[in-house]
């Protein structure tokens, strides 16, 4: 054998060698990272996240065959996140079929679920009294809240408003007592009228200042004028005050 066919076999041989060792790593790199996934509570929606990004990229397994995280993305989701998925399409089901889907904005968060209620839904413009509506719609919302799969999950009511100052009312001196006594109003009627236990539902008002967007023009103005309904997942549960 010539001397440069030997050496052209050692340099295959040593490139053979280096991508074995590279996928044997890439393999230990994906079984410790399962390890940890399997021993750690992970939200959803970010593991299939975390799944996407790897399928950029190529592993070295089974002889060089591409390695697919479509095998490794298997439904996961505790019994938590499936009850607050159960409890978004009862929720979706309930808005479409009474004419509020664009009044109502149901969203799994990082929190939890989120019921998102613009104000003219429940109040009129400057107050903080339930419309009559409001109390029929909050009716339904209870209903399911209190069944049997629901009625252990923590709840928040979260009141905002937008930046324009209170004006003409003696009752509110500021956005924060609006905001906050429209929450109250809400979790209130939710326990006195509906009967959800006062355990495991508070309420808070914040002003202005958690927007969900620019509050530069009518439109977004009126989008941050809202009341949030949170059902809370397990993890941030542990959170509040027992």
């Amino acid at each position: 054998m010539s001397r440069r066919k030997r050496r052209r076999r050692e340099e295959e041989t040593v490139a053979s060698n280096w991508l074995t060792t590279y996928s044997d790593m890439i393999t230990l790199l994906l079984c410790f990272f399962v390890l940890l996934f399997a021993f750690s509570e992970v939200d959803a929606q970010k593991f299939r996240s975390i799944m996407s990004s790897f399928r950029g990229g190529t592993g070295v397994l089974n002889s060089g065959s591409s390695l697919d995280m479509m095998d490794f993305e298997i439904e996961y989701m505790d019994e938590g996140d499936r009850e607050l998925e159960e409890l978004r399409e009862l929720l979706e089901e309930y808005a479409g079929e009474n004419g509020l889907g664009p009044e109502i904005i149901l969203n799994v968060e990082e929190r939890g679920l989120v019921i998102r209620f613009m104000d003219k839904v429940l109040f009129d413009s400057g107050k903080a009294d339930l419309k009559p509506e409001a109390k029929e719609i909050l009716d339904s919302v209870a209903e399911i809240l209190n069944r049997e799969e629901f009625k252990d999950k923590l709840i928040k009511v979260e009141g905002h408003t937008d930046t324009d100052p209170i004006v003409y009312s003696t009752t509110f001196p500021t956005n924060w007592e609006l905001s906050a006594i429209r929450a109250t109003n809400v979790l209130r009627y939710l326990v006195e009228e509906n009967g959800i236990d006062g355990n495991r539902i508070s309420s808070s008002g914040y002003s202005y200042h958690r927007p969900i967007a620019p509050n530069d023009t009518p439109e977004n103005k009126q989008m941050n004028r809202r009341v949030d309904i949170v059902i809370l997942k397990s993890i941030y549960e542990d959170m509040e005050p027992k």
